[in-house]
């Protein structure tokens, strides 16, 4: 798993930035493709990176565990994480017992998942 720390995207210098957004750009286009044209590039490309500092803050630097978090940003908001009608966020990116930044991020998904089979009516058996 590569896992980019601030010193490694440092050497890269703007060339190794560039190539992460260009295929986070890529992945929000194919999975997200009526937000990403909403937005449009310029926008997409300031969420790749604010929500790149975000993780880090939480320590989260896989280029996957980012991936995700900046899906979740996709789908609840650029500040998801400090959204106090999104209280399920913050416990667990600030549940310190969860060490791992990719067990964090798993945990932050399953639990958004389990809020949106909450949120959804149950279709009649």
């Amino acid at each position: 798993m590569l896992t980019l720390r601030k010193e490694q995207i440092a050497v890269f210098g703007p060339l190794g930035k560039k190539a992460f957004e260009d295929r986070m750009l890529a992945h929000l286009k194919k999975v997200f493709p009526e937000q990403s044209d909403a937005l449009g590039e310029p926008k997409l490309r300031e969420i790749i990176q604010y929500g790149t500092q975000r993780a880090a803050a939480y320590r989260i630097t896989s280029e996957r565990d980012v991936c995700k978090y900046i899906d979740l940003m996709i789908l609840y908001g650029r500040d998801f994480d400090k959204d106090p009608n999104l209280p399920w966020s913050q416990s667990v990116l600030q549940n310190q017992a969860i060490r791992n930044p990719t067990s964090k991020i798993e945990r932050l998904y399953k639990t958004a998942k389990k809020q949106e089979n909450q949120r959804q009516p149950r279709k009649p058996s």
